[in-house]
């Protein structure tokens, strides 16, 4: 009896401490949560200290424990990706979202007879599709604002985190919408999103494509000053999607040429060339602007850089827009037959969709340059509808015109 006893009396021992154990583990990694979910910005050592107290509390943890503490490494994860920017850590911090969503029903079912049982909160999909959205990726689960308006669990976060969480959530969705060029969903997706220039960005591109090309260029020039800003610095305000600043100077530039301002265009897309020196597009557009104020031979200089550069990141040495900048620098030159013929290959190769038309256009162009003005006078007709802005319609007309002189 007495052995029974002492056995008895051991194991509650044992158990007392492994409790005593799992306590201490538990109010560490709330606390080295607390210091990354509260910290603007977090520090790297502060959440690889959180990821490793989550990881070393969840092998003494129950069941019904598993899920906020899933939830608590990912975001730890998280803050941590978003100071290194390793893919592998987003991925791990997705993964980490899941195992919360998976443990979520044994939490569930601990809530004790006389209470609901907790529905299962948005917030860990929401934060597990912008960890793959990071990574480049397109989630199954977008971030939706239908799942992240409730998502906001008190026993997983704070009302502080949820309100950043949704707004984040908002800017991703806004982001989504912008790459499928849907800008009136855009437009309502980051209108919450004051300072961080995506609203205005997406101004320049309706006003863009509605021909308003000064304005266009007020809205970018606004959106470029804002991007020069970096993110906030709160552990969400890192993860929401980042303006690609060459991206949109070389959108501004653009505006500005087509604007009636080539000189300021010329400095933005010198400007883009330095951020960005392997963009075919923005030394084509800094060849247009410097043609367009009288710089010929520095025009033909960027054509024929566009070409070196764009063939230079093709595969095979493959690329539709490298014939394309070809032909036009082969046209400026008055080489109309050579030119005729980079613009056929430029057609046969693979090329951007908002290319393709110029491309036509200006093989038409140069086959009436060369003389051809029956057939080929009717085809650069029709074709110019589809051309962009970029394209000498100008130029085109008046040689159209020679063509029915002649006739």
């Amino acid at each position: 009896m007495m052995r029974v006893c002492l056995i008895i009396a051991c194991t509650a021992a044992t158990l007392a401490a492994a409790d005593e154990q799992r306590l201490a583990l538990a109010i560490q990694a709330l606390s080295q949560f607390d210091t990354v979910e509260q910290a603007a910005p977090p520090d790297l050592g502060d959440a690889i200290a959180c990821t490793q107290a989550q990881a070393a509390l969840l092998p003494v943890a129950l069941p019904e424990e598993l899920a906020p503490i899933h939830y608590r490494k990912g975001v730890c994860l998280l803050a941590a990706a978003a100071i290194t920017h390793n893919a592998a850590e987003f991925t791990d911090a997705a993964a980490e979202f899941d195992k919360a969503i998976e443990a979520w029903p044994a939490r569930a079912r601990n809530a004790g007879k006389k209470l609901p049982p907790e529905p299962l909160p948005s917030g860990p999909r929401v934060l597990a599709a912008i960890a793959r959205l990071e990574t480049g990726g397109r989630p199954a689960v977008s971030p939706n604002l239908d799942e992240a308006a409730p998502v906001c669990s008190p026993s997983l976060m704070s009302a502080a985190f949820c309100t950043e969480l949704t707004k984040t959530a908002r800017q991703w969705l806004g982001w989504l919408a912008l790459d499928r060029d849907d800008l009136a969903e855009a437009a309502r997706d980051f209108s919450g999103s004051a300072g961080t220039g995506w609203s205005a960005f997406v101004a320049g591109r309706e006003a863009f494509q509605t021909g308003h090309y000064q304005e266009a260029a007020a809205d970018y020039r606004q959106a470029v000053d804002l991007a020069r800003q970096g993110p906030s610095p709160s552990p969400l305000g890192r993860l929401a999607p980042r303006p690609d600043l060459p991206s949109e100077l070389i959108e501004l530039g653009g505006a500005q040429l087509l604007g009636g301002d080539a000189r300021a265009a010329i400095a933005t897309l010198d400007e883009a060339v330095r951020t960005a020196p392997e963009s075919a597009r923005a030394l084509f557009l800094r060849a247009r602007a410097r043609e367009t104020a009288g710089q010929t031979e520095a025009a033909l200089s960027d054509y024929n850089l566009a070409s070196r550069t764009a063939f230079a990141s093709a595969a095979d040495l493959a690329s539709g827009e490298a014939h394309l900048y070809r032909g036009i620098l082969l046209y400026r030159r008055k080489d109309y037959s050579h030119a005729e013929d980079e613009f056929s290959s430029a057609l046969n190769f693979e090329i951007p969709g908002g290319l393709r038309a110029d491309a036509v256009a200006w093989r038409h162009l140069a086959a009436v340059a060369a003389g051809s003005c029956a057939t080929s006078r009717q085809y650069l007709e029709r074709s110019l509808a589809a051309a962009s802005p970029y394209f000498p319609k100008a130029e085109a007309r008046n040689l159209m015109a020679l063509c029915y002189s002649a006739e």
